[in-house]
């Protein structure tokens, strides 16, 4: 042969090397507009990506290298967050920790390589943004000579399925309202939980009890939603599979605050994998997906010209979802019935101690084994009230198909039934950090911490890239959290020893103690969060930092960074009320965020015999339950008495004619929610006060009441029209009877 030929043979077969062991790049573009959608008859303001609400389902398979350009056409900061993804540090779309936001009119690529696979999800990391469409599924799929391909598992037909949820507020809104103690989203959900129902449902003590120990009534979600929705929609359809037929849901929980309970009436579901990891197979009738996690399951169609229902019940069990596989004659999953509220209050009463703190019960509750809601869940503790509530009956459903499962044979899935399908442990040389938290909240005041510190209290938790870092999990707060750890999947040491599942999330519900480790090797500052939006937002989040870790390309500045990042979770919250009443007008601003208060009210008559007053408090939460206040103060009024003196009841003398004076105080919270004021003037005056003004008299009843040492009195009601009006009556000592309207915000 030819030696130029030789050569030409050696170039063309070295050229071609790279194009044989490229890897193969997958393409997305994602435009994320402003649009208007009407989910409950009202039209609003919601994200798309591509025009998509969810997000478009992004499919690579494990070996591919993910590019996906971002193309942000807002008027606000955006980002894209790959949950549950390994991936190098400074893709993981966390504005200010891994990235600064994608400005209005800017572009932005992420790319990363595919080096794994299994169910997973995608969503914005900016404010509230998930809330109102930024979330979408996204699916890595193994490669066809995957040795852990599982034949059929792997290869039966699938669906990616996503969980979300619709609320008409404005979630800025939303989460300034829970802050605020505003219990509107109760009164649309019919769980006040008043005296009059207690009277009425014969737990009058219970609701005594629950107060005394200075709790709000008993919850199960924040929030109120108009709609619930699969893949974006309350109901829809998948009558592509036939009889016979098995199918893998690939279910997402891209809601930003509610777990759902999931169903299906065609029987049994399979778990396959969980948090995008396989586990061995285990049949269930139900399970609770927490908020950002993601489970496949297996269900089979049994009959033909039949579509059977999967069904989506939010854990506060208000309204549903569904989709329908199969095609033909509806057959539905029975409604959850409606939780029994005041058992629950009674069983949380039993947990509180008068110290705000709960008892640790150990290992003996974890992972879900002991779910102390189940005396709230009739279809347990025993209530005939099953109503297939708020279903659609139409001429294509077979009401003789209801499927009517006994509650004693259901089958409730728990994380102590996830088994790794192979050997999980980590290296056993490497050295081990132990860590444990608390999580920690306070309802009253909305304010969801670690250890009783918000984001912005802490410093980054430092760890070493080959450490196994084991974590002890305690959640002493009464609401569940679904913790999620960015980056990595930890093992959950769930008595499965060495085939202890891997995860991403763990839902940890109060009482509970969990352990999870993880191996350090994946350098960079990974974000480790309570995934229900509102309580990130509020403060329960942690940083993993590793040491001497490489600069961030994107990140220049990092200390600011961090500070910026910090200053998201402890913003303030204002508050406005205004009665307009016939005998004067009250009113009230506030601003609040984790330990501060800055608030104002004022009483103005309509004549001077009446006069006008204005006090000013700055004060610190102080304490766990912040039930401890101390502030200084302004406090400003006129009245005309003629030079009148008035005494208080420890015998000292003050005018209202004219008085302008500074105090210190301290507001304590007593039992019952008794607000006790103690003051003192620059006059040498002294007050004290009792008051409270949110007593749930019936659903939309509220009492007030103020009583203070300078014989000042007030009393009144207030019947809660809109979440924004009311129609009040009140008798103050100095205005006499009044009647109107309050205006809240």
């Amino acid at each position: 042969m030819n030696k130029k030929i030789k050569w030409l043979i050696v170039f063309i077969g070295m050229l071609s090397i790279p194009i044989l062991f490229a890897q193969n790049i997958v393409r997305y573009d994602l435009t994320v507009t402003d649009t208007i959608v009407n989910y409950s008859g009202k039209e609003k303001r919601a994200i798309a990506v591509n025009g998509l609400i969810p997000m478009p389902t992004l499919t690579f398979t494990e070996g591919d290298i993910a590019e996906i350009v971002v193309h942000n056409k807002l008027k606000e900061s955006t980002s894209l967050h790959w949950h549950g993804l390994y991936l190098p540090n400074k893709e993981d779309g966390v504005p200010y920790l891994t990235q600064m936001p994608i400005e209005p009119n800017e572009t932005f690529t992420y790319r990363f390589p595919i080096i794994q696979n299994g169910t997973h999800w995608y969503h914005s990391h900016s404010g509230l943004q998930e809330q109102i469409g930024m979330y979408g599924s996204l699916i890595l799929l193994k490669k066809d000579d995957d040795p852990t391909f599982r034949r059929g598992i792997d290869d039966v037909p699938e669906a990616p399925i996503i969980l979300s949820e619709w609320t008409d507020i404005d979630p800025e809104n939303v989460h300034r309202m829970l802050h605020n103690a505003n219990d509107w989203a109760a009164i649309k959900k019919g769980t006040v939980q008043s005296y009059s129902e207690a009277i009425k449902a014969g737990y009058f003590k219970t609701k005594l009890g629950n107060e005394w120990k200075r709790m709000l009534a008993m919850d199960v979600s924040d929030v109120y939603y108009e709609k619930f929705l699969i893949n974006g929609q309350n109901e829809c359809k998948l009558s592509q599979f036939k009889a016979g037929e098995k199918v893998r849901l690939r279910i997402s929980n891209g809601g930003a605050s509610s777990y759902f309970w999931l169903n299906y009436a065609g029987g049994k579901m399979t778990v396959v994998a969980n948090d995008g990891n396989d586990v061995e197979p285990v049949d269930v009738d139900r399970l609770i997906i927490g908020v950002s996690e993601t489970y496949d399951v297996i269900v089979s169609i049994p009959n033909e010209n039949t579509s059977y229902e999967f069904l989506a019940t939010p854990e506060d069990r208000t309204k549903s979802a569904s989709i329908y596989l199969g095609n033909g004659i509806i057959q539905l999953k029975s409604r959850m019935p409606k939780l029994k509220y005041f058992e629950g209050m009674k069983m949380m009463n039993d947990m509180m101690n008068m110290d705000g703190t709960m008892d640790d019960m150990g290992m003996d509750m974890s992972l879900q084994k002991m779910d102390m809601n189940t005396v709230m869940y009739p279809e347990i503790s025993g209530d005939p009230d099953m109503k297939m509530d708020g279903m659609k009956m139409d001429e294509k459903m077979d009401h003789s198909k209801h499927s009517t499962n006994t509650v004693q044979d259901l089958v409730t899935l728990n994380y102590g039934m996830l088994k790794s399908p192979f050997p999980t442990t980590l290296p056993k040389d490497a050295p081990v950090r132990e860590l444990r938290f608390e999580l920690t909240g306070n309802m009253n005041r909305y304010v969801w911490s670690m250890d009783n510190k918000v984001l912005s209290e802490s410093d980054k938790i430092l760890i070493k890239k080959g450490e196994n870092v084991r974590i002890t999990l305690y959640n002493g707060s009464m609401m569940r959290h679904p913790m999620h750890l960015h980056g990595h999947d930890f093992r959950v040491l769930n008595g499965q020893d060495e085939y202890a599942p891997l995860k991403n999330v763990l839902d940890i519900m109060p009482m509970e103690t969990d352990t999870i480790e993880f191996l350090a090797n994946a350098e960079g500052d990974w974000f480790f969060h309570c995934h229900i939006l509102y309580h990130m937002m509020a403060g329960m989040n942690r940083v993993f930092s590793y040491e001497n870790q490489a600069p961030n390309p994107y990140l220049p500045n990092k200390e600011w960074a961090y500070k910026k990042l910090q200053a998201e979770s402890n913003t303030f919250h204002f508050m406005a009320e205004n009665d307009f009443a016939t005998n004067g007008n009250d009113g009230m601003l506030m601003m609040q965020n984790t330990r501060w208060s800055i608030g104002t009210e004022w009483r103005l008559g309509y004549h001077d015999e009446h006069g006008y007053e204005t006090e000013t408090h700055i004060g610190r939460y102080i304490g766990r339950n912040q039930w401890l206040m101390p502030f200084v103060g302004f406090d400003w009024r006129y009245r005309e008495q003629n030079g009148e003196v008035e005494k208080n009841l420890f015998g000292q003398t003050n005018t209202k004619d004219q008085r302008a004076v500074l105090s210190l105080g301290t507001e304590y919270t007593l039992p019952m929610l008794v607000k006790l004021q103690g003051e003192i003037f620059s006059d040498g005056n002294v007050r004290f006060q009792l008051m409270r003004e949110d007593i749930p008299i019936s659903p939309r009843i509220r009492w007030a009441f103020m009583v203070n040492t300078d014989k000042e009195y007030m009393t009144g009601l207030k019947y809660i029209v809109t979440r924004n009006m009311g129609i009040s009556t009140h008798y103050d000592s100095d205005m006499g009877v009044g009647f109107g309207a309050t205006i809240s915000y």
